[in-house]
């Protein structure tokens, strides 16, 4: 990606206030996900009150409203894949959301991490088209600058495994080749993602408060691809344990 193509300027010729309108009950605070089962078994249990609605050529998105410990807190399920998921972003914000906690699965890059442990980066490899026209050119972008430590401290009190370092995002989850998987880790990089610098890089931009963790799902550290507990909802009762510290991270960033 050339340097040039990042602009300071706040506005654009199509901006998120020409298509977005503020939604007058929207929390400050929100969490999100990729995971539908997700959404619906969090709907199942907080019964939460629709308030608005993402909505492509795809289709409708809701947009919720949960009461967690007597706080209101938004929820959403994003668009997998850095340009959508970081177009409704955009949306959301305008609506009038503050801060966001972003939680999904991710590919690792070094077998000895478990399957569905928690993952926290704290530096993206900007693999993607997105950041860059939010961020000046850089090979990486720093990510969860704030609230590792309070993120720690929830996992640590209710028994987590855990796992930090850096994060590869790609746009390109069928170009993940041999050769880059062992280039990006030689740099560092434990996992991969889709979506962590353009979203951080958004978020920076606007000015905004952004934190997103990982389960780790698949293995691309072998001679072949190991699916693991990707898409299966055999699995749906240990991801579901992912939800608690998202919602208490959402409560401390209050």
């Amino acid at each position: 990606m050339a340097p040039d193509r990042f602009d300071p300027a706040k506005e654009a010729v199509l901006n998120p206030w020409n298509t977005t309108k503020p939604v007058f009950y929207m929390p400050k605070i929100g969490i999100t996900c990729f995971s539908k089962k997700l959404i619906d078994r969090i709907c199942e249990v907080f019964a939460p009150e629709q308030i608005a609605y993402l909505k492509n050529a795809n289709g409708r998105v809701p947009v919720y409203k949960l009461n967690y410990k007597g706080i209101d807190i938004a929820l959403y399920m994003s668009y997998v894949g850095s340009a959508s998921c970081a177009a409704a972003y955009e949306e959301i914000l305008e609506m009038g959301l503050e801060k966001l906690v972003m939680f999904g699965s991710c590919g690792v890059l070094s077998k000895d991490i478990e399957d569905l442990s928690i993952i926290i980066p704290n530096c993206a490899l900007r693999d993607e088209g997105v950041s860059y026209h939010y961020a000046p050119y850089s090979r990486d972008i720093s990510v969860n600058e704030k609230y590792i430590d309070e993120f720690k401290q929830i996992l640590d009190e209710h028994g987590y495994t855990y796992t930090e370092g850096k994060v590869w995002t790609t746009d390109a989850p069928y170009r993940e080749t041999r050769d880059k998987v062992e280039r990006y880790k030689s740099e560092g990089c434990i996992c991969v993602d889709m979506e962590c610098a353009a979203m951080s890089a958004v978020a920076k931009f606007r000015g905004k408060e952004f934190f997103q963790f990982f389960y780790a799902a698949d293995n691309l550290d072998g001679v072949k691809w190991d699916k693991r507990s990707l898409g299966s909802s055999g699995d749906l009762s240990e991801k579901e344990k992912v939800v608690l510290p998202a919602l208490e991270l959402a409560l401390k960033m209050i």
